[in-house]
């Protein structure tokens, strides 16, 4: 199976276990988007650069604090939240979730895909 193959089933996998999410998008951290499952029209590419400019920043306070490399980020609005995780060195896992979604749940399943998708990508 190709990468791509196994990071879209990965995708797809997460968006299953939780049906309540509103997508879950794969980018590379240049902003790429590698693989995806997003509804409402959402648009992969201007996800993938979002994802990828706040996987960056999250990465520059984690070093600017010394605080160790970066795992995560959550942004909450009113209408839903982000959840940023690192997956690897190349890529960030962006999950979006209606506003008051299971924070836990969501943590307790992407962190691990993130983790295997980082293993693929390095």
């Amino acid at each position: 199976m190709a990468k791509f193959d196994q990071f879209q089933k990965s995708v797809d996998g997460l968006r299953a276990a939780i049906p309540e999410l509103k997508g879950v998008l794969l980018a590379s951290t240049e902003g790429l988007p590698i693989a995806h499952s997003l509804s409402n029209g959402t648009d992969p590419a201007r996800m993938a650069a979002m994802a990828a400019a706040a996987s960056s920043l999250g990465r520059r306070v984690s070093d600017t604090l010394q605080a160790g490399s970066f795992e995560e980020i959550s942004v909450a609005g009113n209408d839903g939240q982000i959840f940023l995780y690192s997956a690897g060195n190349k890529g960030v896992l962006a999950v979006l979730g209606p506003a008051g979604c299971n924070a836990g749940l969501v943590h307790l399943e992407a962190r691990g895909i993130a983790r295997e998708i980082g293993e693929q990508f390095n």
